[in-house]
C-alpha cells in the first residue's frame, strides 16, 4: 500500500482524517474502512449503548452521579451531527463517554472486521514512541530512523504548541481507568504513544516537538509524521510470522509466566491469569522453591492485567497465612441480558449460567453468592513461609489487584513499585461479554458483576498502593536496567547482609 500520496493532499500543519489514509480494496474485498455511517444509524447505535449500559451496567454511577452521566449521554448524542466512520464514532464519540463511568473494564473495541483488516497493517502516525510518567515524556524510539533531530533520551516538553499537562489530559479523556487510578493509562501510552496521539489529535504532516536534549539545552524541531514504506512493512510482516513460527507453545507460555532462581531469590514473573496452565506451573515452582530452600521470592505481576480469578485466589492459597474471602459483596443488577441478549456476545449462554450462580436478595441486586461466601484456606503442601516482594504496577489490574488486596499488610509480604491501576475498593468484572452496535459493529466491554474486595478499604477510586514506593529511573531506562528488579535485589542483599552480621 501506497502512503505518500498523502503528502499531497495535505497542507502543513493541518490536521487530516485518519480513515482516507487506506486504500481499503487492497486488504479486503468487502470491508470499507472509509465508509460512512449515516447520522440515524449512528444514532441509534448510541441510544442502542446507551439503554444497555443504564439497564446492565453494575457501577454505571459508581464514580459518576445520574445527573452528570444523562448530561454526557446527552453531549455524546448531540456529538453525532453528521455522518462518520468507524473510527471517528469509536473516538470522537464512543470513547469519550465510556471515560466518564470510571470503569477500567468498560472499553470500546473496533469491529471484528475492522480488526481484520488492521492486522499486520503499519499505518502513518505521530513518529516518536514516549515513556510517559507524571509530566514527563522522554523519547524511547524516533520511528524516522533516519531523521537525528531527535534522539532516543531527549525530553518533549510540548508538541504542536500543547505542553505535556494539555496532552496527557487530553489522551486522558479517550482512556478508562478503574476509578482514579491513571498508572494504567500512563503505561499504555508508553506502549502505545503514537496510537493514542493520532486518534485523539488527528494526523499531521509535521510537528512542532519542545523537547530538551542529554544536555539540558532546551529547543525546538519540525519533524515529520512517520510514514511506513510498504516494502518494508511487507518484510517485517514476513519476518513476524516466521519468528512466531519458530517460538514454541514452551516458550509463548515462558512469555505468559517464568521462574528465575539465583542464589538468594526466585523471580516470578506471572503477566496473566488467563491462558497460562497457571496451576501446573505454580505447583512445580512452589515445589522448586521448597527444595533450593529459598528465602526470597520477587513476584513480578507489573504486567498482569487480570483474568481468571480462580487462578488469582490459587497464588494467594500459596502466600496468604491464614483464610480468606474474595468478596464482601458481588452482584449484578438484572438476572440476566435480556431484552439485549442479541447484542450481547454469546447471550444465550451467558443467560443461561447466570440462573445457577446468582441468587436475587432483599436488596433487588442479584448476588453470585461463591465469591461472597466462599472462605479459601492457605495452601499447606509447599506453601510460601519466606519473605514475598510483589512487584506491582499500572498494568496490575482487575483479578492481580484483587491478589495484592488479599496479601497486603501480612508480614513478610512486601508490596514494591506504583499503585495498581485495579482498584483497591473494588472493580466491576467477573463476566465481560462485548456488546456488538448493530450499525458499525463496534463492540463495547461490559462487566456485568460488581465486585467490592473482601475487608475492602474506605476510599473508593485509588488502586492497591506500594508498601515502598519505586517509581521511574530514565537513566535506568536508557540501560536497560530494571529498576524495580534492581531496587528489591538490593534489598534482599541488605537484609542478608544484617542476617549474616548479627
Amino acid at each position: 500500500m501506497q502512503f505518500y500520496f498523502i503528502c499531497v493532499l495535505m497542507k502543513r500543519f493541518l490536521p487530516v482524517i485518519i480513515i482516507p489514509l487506506f486504500v481499503s480494496c487492497s486488504a479486503s474485498r468487502h470491508f470499507n474502512p472509509n465508509k460512512k455511517f449515516a447520522k440515524e444509524a449512528l444514532q441509534q447505535d448510541y441510544t442502542l449503548l446507551r439503554n444497555i449500559l443504564e439497564e446492565k451496567h453494575p457501577s454505571l454511577y459508581w464514580y459518576t452521579s445520574k445527573d452528570s452521566m444523562d448530561i454526557y449521554f446527552q453531549k455524546g448524542y448531540q456529538a453525532i451531527t453528521d455522518s462518520m466512520t468507524e473510527l471517528q464514532f469509536g473516538w470522537n464519540v464512543v470513547a469519550p463517554l465510556l471515560s466518564t463511568i470510571h470503569c477500567g473494564h468498560t472499553s470500546f473495541l473496533m469491529s471484528k472486521d475492522w480488526n481484520k483488516f488492521i492486522k499486520n497493517r503499519q499505518i502513518p502516525s505521530f513518529p516518536l514512541r514516549l515513556k510517559v510518567w507524571d509530566d514527563s515524556m522522554m523519547v524511547i524510539q524516533n520511528l524516522n530512523t533516519k531523521d537525528s533531530s531527535i534522539k532516543r533520551g531527549d525530553f518533549v516538553t510540548g508538541i504542536n504548541g500543547l505542553k505535556n499537562p494539555e496532552i496527557i489530559q487530553a489522551l486522558f479523556k479517550n482512556m478508562v481507568e478503574d476509578g482514579y487510578s491513571s498508572n494504567v493509562n500512563y503505561s499504555r501510552l508508553t506502549t502505545s504513544f503514537p496510537y493514542f496521539h493520532r486518534n485523539t489529535f488527528g494526523l499531521y504532516q509535521s510537528y512542532f516537538v519542545n523537547f530538551t536534549d542529554s544536555n539540558g539545552i532546551e529547543k525546538r524541531t519540525l519533524i515529520p509524521f512517520y510514514a511506513p514504506v510498504e516494502d518494508s512493512v511487507k518484510l517485517q510482516i514476513k519476518e513476524q510470522k516466521k519468528a512466531h513460527q519458530r517460538v514454541s507453545r514452551v516458550k509463548r507460555l515462558a512469555m505468559i509466566r517464568s521462574v528465575q532462581f539465583d542464589s538468594t531469590s526466585a523471580l516470578i514473573a506471572i503477566n496473566s491469569f488467563s491462558k497460562s496452565h497457571l496451576r501446573p506451573f505454580l505447583n512445580q515452582t512452589f515445589r522448586a522453591v521448597r527444595k533450593k530452600k529459598i528465602e526470597n521470592i520477587i513476584l513480578d505481576l507489573r504486567f498482569n492485567g487480570g483474568g481468571d480469578i480462580n487462578n488469582s485466589v490459587l497464588l494467594t492459597k500459596f502466600i496468604r497465612n491464614n483464610s480468606f474471602k474474595v468478596a464482601d459483596s458481588a452482584y449484578s443488577m438484572a438476572k440476566n441480558f435480556a431484552p439485549f441478549s442479541s447484542h450481547i456476545s454469546n447471550g444465550f449462554i451467558n443467560n443461561l449460567g447466570l440462573l445457577f450462580v446468582s441468587k436475587r436478595k432483599k436488596d433487588g441486586n442479584y448476588h453470585f453468592g461463591f465469591w461472597e461466601n466462599h472462605t479459601f484456606k492457605p495452601r499447606q503442601r509447599n506453601h510460601f513461609n519466606g519473605k514475598t516482594y510483589v512487584l506491582i504496577g499500572g498494568p496490575t489490574f482487575s483479578a492481580s489487584s484483587l491478589f495484592c488486596n488479599a496479601v497486603k499488610g501480612q508480614e513478610n509480604v512486601i508490596l514494591a513499585g506504583e499503585e495498581t491501576g485495579g482498584g483497591w475498593y473494588g472493580n466491576s468484572g467477573i463476566l465481560i461479554p462485548n456488546i456488538t452496535l448493530p450499525n458499525t459493529k463496534l463492540r463495547v466491554r461490559l462487566p456485568f458483576f460488581k465486585l467490592v474486595q473482601f475487608n475492602h478499604v474506605e476510599v473508593k477510586g485509588t488502586g492497591v498502593p506500594p508498601d515502598v514506593f519505586i517509581g521511574t529511573n530514565w537513566r535506568d531506562i536508557l540501560k536497560g536496567v530494571d529498576t524495580k528488579v534492581r531496587v528489591v535485589k538490593e534489598m534482599i542483599s541488605n537484609d542478608y547482609k544484617k542476617e549474616v552480621t548479627q
